[in-house]
């Protein structure tokens, strides 16, 4: 079985343990950072980083900077660790790009079992898995999108929704269905987190972001108009 390699950020030796030691029971390949600046250094040095786990409160850099810098120029996976339970901070997340977003205290095996679900997704498709529809073409295997034969740069967590929308096209989907499908798991908050990823999202499609409907009080319908 191939190893993933997992970028472990955290300013706490002792976080970075535990966290590291659960990941090397599960078979994956862990390196550390300290701190923001350090994490970067890595993230350019190391070939194959598979996902990166980055706290917060960080000296150097914090971790909304290094997320950001990391966004210009990859889509791997992020996790996004945090004291804060400030639902503000979790949206200026989602808005940079984290994929899954944690707070401290947390549970070392639901943090591994969210790993291992984002790492199926990525990693986990057929060659030949295309979908299309209104003129939008989805490569799973490749993880790319196109629009009337032009490409368009999504995020991770874009991707999977768009795909979610086009596999379920003209069925009504509760923001619950979204998030439990899409984040594959249950998640504590409110709707924003899915109303802000669908509001990139239509602005990245263009015109073709019309095909995602709103559904007031339910959630979202993906139907290509005629």
């Amino acid at each position: 079985m191939e190893k993933y390699k997992i970028l472990v950020v955290d300013d706490e030796s002792r976080m970075r343990k535990l966290v590291r030691d659960f990941l090397v029971k599960k078979n994956f390949d862990v390196i550390e950072a300290a701190d923001g600046s350090e994490a970067l250094d890595l993230f350019y040095e190391t070939k194959n980083i598979a996902l990166i786990i980055l706290d917060v409160m960080m000296p150097k850099l914090d971790g909304w900077q290094v997320c950001k810098e990391i966004r210009e120029n990859s889509k791997v996976p992020i996790i996004m660790l945090t004291a804060k339970g400030d639902e503000r901070d979790e949206l200026q997340g989602f808005e940079l790009g984290v994929d899954e977003y944690i707070s401290k205290p947390f549970s070392p095996k639901i943090l591994v079992a969210r790993v291992e679900a984002i790492l199926r997704r990525s990693n986990a498709v057929a060659e030949d898995d295309i979908m299309e529809a209104g003129g939008i073409v989805i490569n799973k295997a490749a993880h790319s999108v196109t629009i009337d034969n032009e490409s368009i740069d999504l995020s991770f967590k874009e991707f999977e929704l768009l795909s979610y929308f086009l596999e379920n096209q003209g069925l009504a989907l509760s923001r619950e269905k979204i998030l439990n499908h899409v984040w594959n798991y249950d998640y504590f908050g409110d709707a924003r987190t899915i109303d802000t990823h669908v509001k990139k999202l239509r602005s990245k499609m263009g015109q073709k972001g019309d095909f995602i409907k709103t559904i007031w009080g339910m959630g979202y319908k993906f139907e290509v108009s005629e």
